[in-house]
């Protein structure tokens, strides 16, 4: 029984348990004598994933174990290490009982474990899941190719999640409100101008390949922002923001030269068209 619920937790809760003494390899507790862990790392839990495991408790029963210890701070209740979503959705499903794989754990240990767990789920927000890498990193020594081994994913994509973080905050509070997306946010990762474009892709309505074509606007500008004309660059700045495309101006000494507007598609193309033969 013991090996069964070791490989359903995933290699890296495996690994912990492996490392912790395990007094019950399984037991079943009352649901109001289980508290939940201080330590959660997870803030949010969606209220759909959770009705639909709710759902599926009732027709199922919780067929994993949570795993709790011995709670230091509330007499005769057991605190969660892993599970709580399990634990929560029980409780919705009217359940009174729950079983449990009860280990002893000092309160680091309790939040390694949390952690580890709630980076293995596929459906933690990206931010979660990469504050969840830093803190394995910071709190608790691992380096990023330990954290690629627990957790099973490769070194590049820890490294990418890694990288979210480092975007202003107010950028970060975009993602985690979810009006642009993970994906939108790696594109922006080490862009001065990061929050402005972050605006533009909900003003816009940008795709993700949308943005990376917006993002290559900027980085040719500013190699030849030095020997633009500050009225030029203005101008070209005020194109930008109104069609969402790449825009160059090339005005001579003579005041002579030519416009550039680059697009993607052949939707974008017949918008240049449009507004064109609308306006002339």
């Amino acid at each position: 029984m013991s090996s069964k619920i070791k490989k359903g937790l995933g290699r890296g809760l495996s690994s912990l348990i492996g490392e912790t003494k395990i007094k019950t390899n399984t037991n079943k507790l009352s649901l109001s004598d289980i508290v939940p862990n201080k330590y959660q790392p997870r803030k949010n839990f969606e209220k759909e994933n959770l009705e639909d495991l709710s759902n599926s408790i009732k027709e199922r029963g919780v067929i994993q174990p949570i795993i709790v210890r011995v709670s230091n701070s509330e007499k005769s209740k057991y605190e969660i290490i892993a599970g709580e979503r399990r634990w929560l959705a029980a409780r919705k499903a009217g359940l009174h009982e729950i079983p449990v794989v009860v280990t002893e754990a000092d309160d680091l240990k309790s939040l390694e474990f949390a952690i580890v767990e709630n980076v293995q789920r596929h459906d933690l927000n990206p931010l979660e899941e990469a504050r969840g890498y830093k803190r394995l990193i910071d709190e608790f020594s691992y380096d990023q190719d330990k954290v690629s081994k627990f957790i099973g994913k490769s070194r590049s994509y820890i490294t990418n999640s890694l990288r979210l973080l480092n975007l202003p905050s107010e950028v970060i509070e975009l993602i985690e409100n979810k009006q642009i997306s993970s994906g939108h946010g790696k594109i922006l990762v080490g862009l001065e101008n990061a929050a402005f474009i972050a605006k533009k892709i909900i003003e816009k309505k940008l795709s993700v390949r949308q943005t990376e074509s917006f993002v290559k606007l900027f980085k040719k500008g500013t190699t030849s922002k030095a020997l633009k004309d500050t009225n030029i660059l203005s101008l070209e700045k005020t194109i930008i923001d109104k069609i969402g495309l790449n825009v160059r101006i090339n005005n001579k000494k003579s005041n002579k030269g030519n416009i550039t507007i680059e697009y993607n598609d052949l939707d974008q193309l017949n918008k240049i068209i449009d507004v064109i033969k609308f306006n002339y």
